[in-house]
């Protein structure tokens, strides 16, 4: 069989990897993205993955260029407010409720949110629009040889691909890192998470909410209504035993339980899809680089979903290998590209890293004594108009000097 080339490959058709095509295929880049397994685009089907992404404010820019936005815009629910609940107290009952809102520092919603198997669905039919994106589903990167001109790639349909630039966007257990022999570093929380979605008595009104207790947060996702009736995207991260403790429930009694565990705020909460269940860890790749090759999204990074920052620390690494490709096309892929991706990403996804750590192991506190102290925090940091906004802004991946808007 002849050897094909073009300009990237793309080893892995995830979320991040299919984005990562559109942007690449629509800037001009012939590319190549394979994947072991089809992507699973309708939301009943079994291998379906319930979770939902919030794409972040500056995402959007980053979805237009690459023609995705069109396409998500009519299935997206804004998200206008972060509501922090902590209900750590004897009762599950909030007592503390702090509002971020988006329009202290912007004209824009804080991001919209669409479930994954769509984004999926969505985002392979643009594919199809773009003549020199090639997307094949069910077949595997099988291994991995590269040279100072090229990432020679031989895939599991027995093509050899020579590629300018490999990226490798291919999960937490990513082969194309591991043939590389690059290294991570794992933590693990004793945690899982369980994915679904409800319906509820109360809208939504476009809230994104945290309810702090113990064990993890309970985070209700705004989505668009569901056969008339306010719809939430949950993930509640719990302890390994207590998640298959939970997972096992009759619905009826599931429902309880997450009625109670979700403070009372949108009222009885009615189980809408089958319940998922997620390992929770953070890690990270020992470097985001090597010859003719960018690590990006969980081959590099991986943290818990807290914040809406998984998916969008891995827009930011697209962001910058994007950016870096059209200032010097020639370039492509050479050790002057590489090395400066490496410089701008990887302060930043430590930096990150280590803040969501430190959340999650805040929300998991058991002890009351430390839960009061949580709320005591998140009080105080919230009063501070200018500490709040700088929060925010954090959180957006904003220069904190930007104006608003």
């Amino acid at each position: 069989m002849p050897r094909e080339t073009v300009d990237i490959l793309i080893s892995g058709g995830g979320v991040a990897g299919l984005t990562a095509a559109a942007a690449f295929g629509a800037a001009g880049f012939s590319v190549l993205c394979v994947d072991p397994a089809p992507p699973v685009t309708d939301g009943e089907d079994q291998g379906a993955d319930l979770r939902t992404t919030a794409f972040l404010q500056p995402a959007r820019q980053l979805l237009e260029e690459a023609g995705l936005w069109p396409r998500l815009a009519p299935h997206a629910a804004a998200l206008q407010v972060m509501r922090i609940v902590d209900a750590g107290g004897e009762a599950p009952d909030p007592r503390i409720v702090k509002d971020f809102v988006a329009s202290e520092i912007s004209d824009q919603p804080f991001g919209w949110n669409l479930p994954n198997w769509l984004l999926r669905r969505e985002m392979v039919a643009r594919l199809a629009e773009i003549p020199n994106v090639s997307f094949r589903p069910g077949t595997a990167t099988k291994s991995v040889l590269t040279r100072e001109s090229a990432a020679i790639v031989t895939l599991s349909d027995g093509a050899t691909i020579a590629a300018r630039l490999l990226i490798a966007a291919d999960g937490r257990d990513s082969p194309v890192r591991q043939a590389l022999g690059i290294g991570v570093h794992t933590t693990r929380y004793g945690q899982k998470a369980l994915a679904f979605a409800v319906t509820h008595e109360r809208p939504h009104e476009n809230i994104s909410t945290e309810v702090h207790r113990s064990g993890g947060p309970f985070t209700l996702v705004p989505l668009p209504d569901r056969d008339g009736r306010p719809s939430s995207a949950v993930v509640w991260m719990e302890t390994g035993p207590e998640v298959a403790r939970l997972a096992a429930l009759p619905v009826p009694d599931f429902e309880a339980e997450m009625t109670a565990r979700s403070a009372g705020l949108y009222g009885p909460l009615t189980l809408v899809t089958r319940r998922s269940v997620w390992p929770i860890i953070s890690q990270t790749a020992a470097r985001m680089a090597g010859e003719r090759t960018a690590l990006m999204a969980e081959a590099a990074h991986v943290v818990p979903p807290i914040g809406a920052q998984g998916l969008n620390m891995s827009l930011g690494d697209l962001r910058c290998l994007l950016d870096l490709a059209r200032d010097r096309p020639d370039g492509l892929g050479d050790r002057a590209m590489l090395a400066a991706y490496e410089r701008r990403r990887w302060p930043e996804v430590k930096a990150r890293a280590a803040g969501i750590d430190l959340l999650n192991r805040a929300s998991m506190i058991e002890t009351r004594a430390l839960r009061d102290l949580r709320a005591g925090t998140l009080n105080a940091l919230y009063s501070l108009a200018p500490v709040r906004k700088t929060l925010m802004k954090a959180g957006l991946g904003m220069n904190p000097a930007r104006p608003k808007g």
